[in-house]
């Protein structure tokens, strides 16, 4: 699952991103870089809103950077955060990434201060539905 080379280039996207988030209310700034199908790091930030539901998690942004930029599959995920505890996806963001990798896609949670922690995508969310059971 170590892939060092595109972990350290997520890691600096993941970063430099997380540092434009938008985040008045819970002061809790996030990035997340996208390796996508493509080759191409697609990253996002957490933008929030003062209608708490309309904000958007760095993991659903940096999915619609990469849909944006015409990719469709995500390859590895990193999401950074503060603090030493790994920031991991929420449940909705975790099914979100479901819907453009496979389960054994590698995503990278850190909190800086901290290691990161590395899990597959079903390590995340076991038993999880996805667009494989729905008619074509």
């Amino acid at each position: 699952m170590t892939d060092t080379g595109n972990d350290k280039a997520l890691f600096e996207a993941a970063e430099a991103i997380r540092a434009k988030a938008y985040a008045p209310y819970s002061r809790f700034h996030v990035g997340a870089a996208i390796l996508a199908d493509d080759g191409k790091i697609y990253a996002g930030a957490n933008i929030e809103n003062a209608a708490y539901p309309q904000g958007n998690c760095a993991e659903a942004s940096a999915i619609s950077a990469m849909i944006a930029g015409g990719a469709r599959r995500i390859k590895r995920i990193y999401v950074t955060g503060p603090g030493s505890a790994p920031v991991t996806p929420c449940g909705g963001c975790r099914q979100r990434i479901r819907e453009f990798a496979d389960l054994d896609v590698t995503v990278i949670s850190h909190g800086v201060e901290g290691t990161p922690l590395v899990q597959t995508l079903e390590q995340l969310l076991p038993h999880s539905f996805g667009p494989e059971y729905l008619p074509k």
